[in-house]
C-alpha cells in the first residue's frame, strides 16, 4: 500500500498533488503518490504541441508524444467549447510512432482558441496548452481585437492563460490615489539606466531609493522566469520610426526550445500576426537567427501604445510607443548643390518639437562632421546641413517627426570650374533651404498655439469657477482636518507669545504629544495602544469608526495626560484601524494581528537532515512553509546571506522556497539556514551540506627515517583535506632514479604514516611517492623532492683517455674504453666534457640525467679553426665518478683534400632569350680556386661568375644561340686540381618545316618530301617527325619520328582512300608547327567538269535582309528589358542602333551586342526617358535593310 496524505486541489480524494517539473517547457505534472513503485512513472511529454497560426480553410493538428507506464490516457479539450464533434475534432494515436494527433480539417475562425492536451494514469496526470490562431480571408484589423476584448468581458482566463500582465484599458481597475500605473513597473524592467529619470518624471514617482529597491527585486523575479523558456537576451531597442515611414523595435533572444510560442500585445491586447502573410498585415514580427524585429505598416495615430513581447508566459520585452501630433507646414524641397558646396534642408512643424529625426538614403544621420543639425528657440524651425557635399551624397534625404514625415532629392553636380585632376576648393556658399520665410510662417504658429493655450486656461478657469454653490456639502471631510495638525505645530502655537495679543483660550487648547502608529501585534499577546496629550482632557476610542468601551478583552484606561488601550490576548477580529478622538483633536493607527512564521515539524526535521553528495553533483534544499503575506525569505551559508546568481539559484514560491547548488565544490560545504521573516518576527531552519570529494595530497616534505644498504624508511603527514570521509589507507609508489616505470610497494592504514622499504639496492637511488584514499578514491600524490640513495655512495673508476677518430670544421669523433674498476655496481652511461685551448673552463657536454650511453661521441659544438680537449667521467647510480685524463689537443678543421664536384650535370639545354644557370658543386681543403672556360677559351664579358662556400655559378643573363658552347669548370688548391666539361645549348622553338611534295614511286608508295626547316643550320639536333591521316581512320598518327632527312616513303598507299601528311621539326625545346601536304587519293587526279564549254562562278555575296523583326515591349519602370533581332547578309552588315533617329551605339546606358547576326540590346533598368521608337539599320556595300518598334515604359 502507498502512503496516502491530504486532499489538495486538482486531484482526487486521498491523492497527494505533488508538482513535478519536466524536462519540455510548458508541462504542468501532478503527481498522485508521494513515493512511485520501482518501474513506474508518470505521465510526460517528450513531445509537446506547437502554438499554430493558419490560413481559415487550411488544415490544423496538433502532434505529441506521451510517455509513462503505465501507458496513460490521452484526451484534448478546449478552453472555449467541447470538441465533441467528430467532423470538426478529430484524436487519433498511431502506435507505431507513438504519436497523438488532434486534426481539425477545414479550420473555422470560431475554432481558435487554447486547446489542452491531458495525459493521465494511475500515478499522475500531465497537462500541457496550445494555441490555435486562425486568420480570417478578408482580415480585418479591428477584428482580432473586437475578439480578444469580448473574450475579456468574459472570462479571459479560460480563453487563454497567456497574456499581458498590462489589462486593456476596458478590464483595468480605477486605481487607488498614490497606487502606480502597472505600465509603470514594465517600462522600467526594459530600459536603460539612463532613461529611469525620465520614466519616473512621466509617471510621477519622486522616491528613487524606493523604486531601485523594488526594481531589483522584480528584476530578479523576472530573470528566473525568462531563464525557463531563454538561454540569453540582449541588445533591447526601443520602438522608433524607421526612414520607410515604419515603426520597428528588436530584441535579441537565444530561445531553449525553438519551438517556443511567441505572443505579441498592445496594451494588454493580443496581436495577430503570422509569418506566412507577414508582409500583408500591419502587424509583422519577422526572425533572422537570434533577431527578432517587430514592425507596423501604415502607422495611425491609434498606433500609440506598449508593445510587449512574451515567450509562452513570461515577457521579454516592454516598450512604449508614443505619437506626439505634430505635423509639417513647410515640407523639405528638393536642392541641387554644386560639388564642396553646402545643402540645406529646411522644415515647419505645427507644434514645438525638440528633435526630429533625419535620414539620408534611408540611414539615420547624426551631428557631426558631416552634417548639422539646427533646431530654432520655438522649436518649430528645423533644418539640416550637408556639409562639402560630393557626388556620393546625392540621393533621398527625409525628415520624421512622430508618424509624419517628408522626403526630397539632394542632387550634387559636378564643378565645371574645377581644374581636371585637382581636388575643387571648398565653397562657402549654400544650396538649398524652403524659398520661403520661415521665421514668419514659425510666429504666425506660435501666436496660433499661444491662442490655443489661452483657450485652453480660460475653459479650466470656468470649470472651477462653476461648481461654488454645491460646495457646502463638503463639510464631510472636516474629520479629517485633526489629523493633520503635528506636535511640533501645536508646540508652536502654546508657545507662541511673540503673535499680537493672543487670546488666553489659544494657549490653554491641548493638543496630542504622542500619537497612535500602526503596530503589528501577535496572536495570544498583548497590546498596548497609547496617546498623549498636551493637558489633562477627556477623549474616546473608536475601531473602525465603532466606539469602545472596556469590556473581557479590552481595558481603556486614563492617566492624567496618558490615554491607554490594552488588548489582553490578541485575536484575528482584533485587527483594524484605531482612532483616539479628544475634541477636535484624533489620532488614527491600524492594528495587524498575526503569528510568527512557523514551519511544519515534519518539514523541519526532514529538512535538519544533512545533504551529502559528491564533487560535481548538483545539492537541493527545499523548505515548504504556509503561504503569507509580507513573508520575506532569505538563505544563509556559514552566517553569510546567498544571493541568486553564478552557481546558485533561488527559488522562491508563496508556499516553499528552494535552494540549488550547481557544480558542487568542497568549498561550497557548511551549514545551510532559511529564514521565514515577517512584521511579527522571524523563525529559522538549519541543514547542512557535505560535499564529498577524494582526499587532498599528504602533506610533505616526505622525511628520511633510516637509509642503509638494505633498507630505506619514510616519513609524511595526513593531509589537511580529508574530502568530507575519513582517509582509509595511504598506498606507496617507487621508481628508480631516472627511469620511468612506477611500482606500487603497498599500503599502510590511514594511523599509519610511515613506511619501510626493505627491496633496494645498494648504491642505486629511488624516489618516492604516497597516495591517501578514502571511500570517494585517490588523491593526488606526494613525491620525494630528492632521490634516496640505499646506503653510501659508490662511484665509477675513471675511464680511458678520450681518443679522436676524425675533425672537420663542424665535427670532432672521439671514442673512449670503459673503466677498469666499476666497484662492483654497473655503469648507466657517461659524461663528456671538453676544454678550450689557453681556458682553464671544463664544459660539461651533457647532463647527468641524459647519460651517453655509448663509448663514442659526435662533438658538433665546437668553433672552426680552435682546439680543444676533451675528457670523460662514468655515470651509475650513485652518480659520475673521477674523470679521464685529457684527450689530445685537436683542432676543428677540414683535412687536406683534392678538389672533386658533386654530382654535376653534363648536358643543359636553355630557351633563348631565358637566363642560362649552371650551378656545380664542390669540395676541397684548403678551398679552391676556381675557373671557367667557353670552348677553352676564356669568358665573355657578359657571362657572370658567382662563386659562395662549396658552389659555383655561371649566368649567361640572356641567352643567345651563339652562347651555345662547352664550358669548363676548373677547381685547384694545394693538393690538385679537377675539371669537368657541360655542354650548354641555347636554342628556341623550331620553325615550320618548307612546303612539302608527294610523289608515287611505285604503286602503293609515296615518296613525302619538303623543304628544310630554317633552324636546321643552326641546330645539329634537330629532325623531323611525320604524322598520316587517311579517310578512312580520320585519326592522325605517327609514322616516322627522328628523320635527319627531308624525305620519307609512305607504305601501304591504296587507290581510293584520302591521305594527308604532316611534317614538324623538333628539337631540344619541342616540335614546330606542323606543315601540310596536299591531300592525295581520289581526288587527286580529277579533272574540272565545265558546264558547256563555259566556266560557271559561283557567288555567296547578297544585301542585308531582316530575318526576325523587334517586338513592341512596355516593361514596367525600374524593370530589365531585351529586344532582339536578327540580320543577315554577305558580307556581314554593320548594325545601328537609333532611338528616336538618334544614334545610341556609343551610350552606355545600353549593352548592345552583334552574334553571328542575332543582334541585341540590353537595359538594366528601363526609364521614363527611355520611351520612344527604337530603330535597327543593317549596311553592307550591296544594300540597306531596317525595322523598327515602339517601347513605353509604365509607372
Amino acid at each position: 500500500m502507498f502512503r496516502r496524505s491530504k486532499v489538495t486541489d486538482g486531484t482526487a480524494t486521498g491523492q497527494v498533488g505533488i508538482k513535478k517539473k519536466s524536462r519540455v517547457p510548458g508541462v504542468m505534472i501532478t503527481q498522485f503518490i508521494e513515493t512511485l513503485p520501482e518501474g513506474k512513472s508518470h505521465p510526460d511529454f517528450t513531445r509537446k504541441p506547437i502554438a499554430l497560426t493558419i490560413q481559415e480553410g487550411k488544415f490544423a493538428f496538433f502532434k505529441a508524444i506521451v510517455i509513462g507506464d503505465p501507458q496513460p490516457t490521452v484526451t484534448w479539450s478546449r478552453n472555449n467549447g467541447d470538441v465533441s464533434d467528430t467532423s470538426r475534432y478529430q484524436p487519433k494515436y498511431d502506435a507505431t510512432s507513438n504519436e497523438h494527433t488532434f486534426e481539425m480539417p477545414n479550420v473555422m475562425p470560431d475554432q481558435a482558441d487554447t486547446y489542452k492536451c491531458f495525459a493521465i494514469n494511475e500515478f499522475g496526470q500531465a497537462v500541457v496548452t496550445v494555441v490555435l490562431n486562425v486568420i480570417e480571408v478578408g482580415y480585418k484589423k479591428n477584428k482580432p481585437q473586437q475578439q480578444a476584448a469580448e473574450a475579456t468581458n468574459g472570462n479571459f482566463k479560460t480563453v487563454l492563460k497567456r497574456r499581458s500582465k498590462i489589462l486593456p484599458k476596458s478590464e483595468q481597475p480605477e486605481r487607488k490615489e498614490g497606487e502606480i500605473d502597472p505600465k509603470f513597473w514594465e517600462l522600467l524592467l526594459s530600459a536603460e539606466k539612463k532613461d529611469y529619470e525620465r520614466i519616473c518624471r512621466e509617471f510621477g514617482v519622486t522616491d528613487f531609493r524606493w523604486m531601485l529597491k523594488k526594481l531589483n527585486e522584480m528584476k530578479k523575479e523576472r530573470e528566473e522566469e525568462q531563464a525557463e523558456f531563454v538561454k540569453n537576451l540582449s541588445n533591447l531597442k526601443p520602438i522608433q520610426v524607421n526612414a520607410d515611414g515604419t515603426a520597428s523595435f528588436e530584441i535579441d533572444m537565444d530561445l531553449i526550445d525553438p519551438s517556443s510560442s511567441i505572443f505579441l500585445y498592445k496594451d494588454g491586447v493580443m496581436v495577430p500576426y503570422t509569418k506566412e502573410l507577414g508582409d500583408k498585415m500591419k502587424h509583422n514580427l519577422k526572425q533572422v537567427g537570434k533577431k527578432y524585429t517587430f514592425s507596423l505598416r501604415d502607422l495611425m495615430p491609434d498606433d500609440a501604445g506598449l508593445y510587449q513581447l512574451d515567450v509562452e508566459d513570461v515577457n521579454m520585452f516592454s516598450t512604449e510607443f508614443k505619437i506626439p501630433m505634430v505635423d509639417f507646414l513647410v515640407k523639405i524641397q528638393e536642392v541641387k548643390a554644386i560639388e564642396r558646396e553646402d545643402a540645406v534642408f529646411e522644415c515647419v512643424l505645427s507644434n514645438p518639437f525638440s528633435k526630429i529625426l533625419w535620414f539620408g538614403k534611408n540611414l539615420p544621420l547624426e551631428q557631426g562632421d558631416k552634417y548639422d543639425i539646427q533646431v530654432s528657440e520655438d522649436k518649430l524651425i528645423h533644418r539640416l546641413v550637408v556639409k562639402d557635399c560630393m557626388i556620393v551624397d546625392k540621393g533621398i534625404y527625409s525628415a520624421c517627426a512622430g508618424i509624419k514625415s517628408c522626403n526630397a532629392w539632394l542632387v550634387v553636380e559636378a564643378d565645371k570650374d574645377a581644374q581636371k585632376g585637382k581636388k575643387s576648393a571648398r565653397k562657402t556658399t549654400r544650396a538649398g533651404g524652403s524659398g520661403v520665410d520661415l521665421q514668419k510662417i514659425a510666429q504666425e504658429q506660435q501666436v496660433k498655439l499661444e491662442k490655443k493655450r489661452e483657450e485652453v486656461k480660460e475653459q479650466i478657469k470656468a470649470a472651477a469657477a462653476a461648481p461654488p454653490p454645491e460646495a457646502p456639502p463638503a463639510a464631510k471631510p472636516e474629520p479629517q482636518k485633526p489629523q493633520e495638525p503635528e506636535p511640533s505645530h501645536s508646540a508652536e502655537e502654546a508657545a507662541g507669545g511673540e503673535t499680537l495679543d493672543p487670546p488666553l483660550a489659544e494657549v490653554e487648547e491641548p493638543g496630542i504629544t504622542c500619537g497612535l502608529s500602526d503596530i503589528y501585534a501577535k496572536r495570544g499577546e498583548p497590546a498596548e495602544l497609547v496617546v498623549k496629550m498636551s493637558m489633562d482632557c477627556d477623549g474616546a476610542w473608536f475601531k473602525d469608526g465603532e466606539p469602545l468601551d472596556s469590556d473581557a478583552g479590552i481595558t481603556i484606561t486614563k492617566d492624567g495626560n496618558s490615554h491607554k488601550l490594552t488588548i489582553h490576548s490578541c485575536r484575528d477580529d482584533d485587527t483594524g484601524v484605531y482612532r483616539f478622538e479628544s475634541g477636535n483633536l484624533s489620532t488614527q493607527g491600524k492594528v495587524t494581528v498575526g503569528d510568527v512564521p512557523e514551519f511544519d515539524p515534519d518539514d523541519l526535521h526532514k529538512f535538519s537532515k544533512p545533504v551529502i553528495i559528491r564533487v560535481g553533483q548538483n545539492a537541493t534544499f527545499k523548505m515548504p512553509f504556509p503561504p503569507q503575506e509580507g513573508l520575506v525569505v532569505s538563505w544563509f551559508k556559514d552566517g553569510t546571506e546567498v544571493k541568486d546568481g553564478g552557481g546558485v539559484k533561488i527559488v522562491k514560491e508563496p508556499n516553499h522556497s528552494r535552494l540549488l547548488f550547481r557544480d558542487c565544490l568542497r568549498t561550497d560545504g557548511g551549514e545551510i539556514k532559511i529564514q521565514l521573516k515577517n512584521p511579527f518576527g522571524s523563525v529559522e531552519a538549519t541543514s547542512r551540506l557535505i560535499v564529498l570529494d577524494r582526499p587532498g595530497p599528504p602533506e610533505g616534505p616526505v622525511e628520511i627515517l633510516e637509509t642503509t644498504s638494505s633498507v630505506i624508511e619514510i616519513k609524511w603527514n595526513p593531509p589537511k583535506d580529508d574530502g568530507g570521509s575519513a582517509v582509509t589507507n595511504y598506498i606507496i609508489e617507487r621508481q628508480q632514479a631516472r627511469q620511468g616505470l612506477w611500482t606500487k610497494l603497498g599500503d599502510v592504514s590511514a594511523e599509519k604514516t610511515s613506511f619501510r622499504d626493505r627491496n633496494v639496492t645498494h648504491g642505486k637511488k629511488y624516489d618516492y611517492r604516497i597516495y591517501a584514499e578514502n571511500p570517494e578514491g585517490l588523491s593526488d600524490s606526494l613525491e620525494t623532492a630528492d632521490s634516496i640513495m640505499a646506503g653510501i655512495m659508490i662511484l665509477a673508476g675513471p675511464p680511458g683517455a678520450p681518443t679522436v677518430v676524425s675533425a672537420s670544421k663542424t665535427c670532432i669523433n672521439l671514442t673512449w674504453t670503459p673503466p677498469e674498476d666499476d666497484k662492483g655496481v654497473p655503469i648507466i652511461g657517461y659524461q663528456l666534457e671538453k676544454r678550450k685551448k689557453d681556458t682553464n673552463q671544463w664544459v660539461a657536454l651533457n647532463a647527468i640525467n641524459e647519460p651517453i650511453e655509448d663509448i663514442k661521441y659526435a662533438v658538433k659544438d665546437v668553433t672552426e679553426g680552435a682546439e680543444y680537449e676533451f675528457r670523460v667521467s662514468a655515470i651509475n647510480e650513485s652518480g659520475p665518478g673521477d674523470p679521464s685524463p685529457p684527450s689530445a689537443m685537436v683542432c676543428a678543421k677540414n683535412p687536406n683534400m683534392r678538389p672533386c664536384f658533386k654530382d654535376p650535370e653534363d648536358f643543359i639545354v636553355v630557351r633563348a632569350g631565358n637566363s642560362a644557370r649552371v650551378k656545380v658543386c664542390y669540395e676541397g681543403e684548403p678551398p679552391p680556386e676556381i675557373t671557367w672556360l667557353k670552348d677553352d677559351e676564356p669568358l665573355s664579358p657578359w657571362i657572370n661568375v658567382i662563386n659562395t662556400e662549396g658552389m659555383s655559378q655561371l649566368v649567361i643573363p640572356s641567352s643567345k644561340r651563339s652562347d651555345s658552347a662547352i664550358y669548363t669548370i676548373k677547381a685547384k688548391n694545394s693538393v690538385g686540381e679537377a675539371s669537368f666539361d657541360i655542354e650548354v645549348r641555347v636554342t628556341d622553338e623550331p620553325k615550320i618545316p618548307g612546303p612539302v611534295a608527294l610523289e608515287q614511286t611505285v604503286h602503293g608508295r609515296v615518296l613525302v618530301s619538303w623543304l628544310p626547316s630554317p633552324d636546321e643550320e643552326l641546330d645539329d639536333r634537330l629532325y623531323y617527325v611525320v604524322s598520316q591521316c587517311d579517310s578512312n581512320t580520320r585519326m592522325w598518327k605517327t609514322v616516322a619520328d627522328r628523320l635527319f632527312a627531308n624525305s620519307y616513303t609512305a607504305n601501304n598507299i591504296h587507290a581510293g582512300i584520302e591521305y594527308h601528311f604532316r611534317i614538324y621539326a623538333k628539337n631540344d625545346m619541342g616540335l614546330s608547327d606542323p606543315s601540310l601536304s596536299p591531300t592525295w587519293g581520289i581526288n587527286s587526279n580529277r579533272v574540272p567538269i565545265s558546264s558547256n564549254g563555259v566556266g560557271s562562278e559561283v557567288r555567296f555575296e547578297r544585301p542585308p535582309s531582316i530575318l526576325v523583326p523587334l517586338k513592341v515591349h512596355t516593361p514596367p519602370k525600374g524593370y530589365q528589358l531585351l529586344m532582339t533581332c536578327a540580320v543577315r547578309g554577305c558580307p556581314a552588315p554593320t548594325v545601328s542602333w537609333y532611338l528616336n533617329d538618334v544614334c545610341i551605339n556609343s551610350d552606355n546606358n545600353y549593352y548592345i551586342t552583334n552574334s553571328f547576326g542575332v543582334c541585341s540590346m540590353y537595359i538594366l533598368r528601363v526609364r521614363a526617358i527611355d520611351s520612344g521608337d527604337y530603330k535597327v539599320v543593317a549596311v553592307n556595300p550591296l544594300g540597306k535593310a531596317e525595322c523598327s518598334t515602339k517601347l513605353n515604359v509604365k509607372d
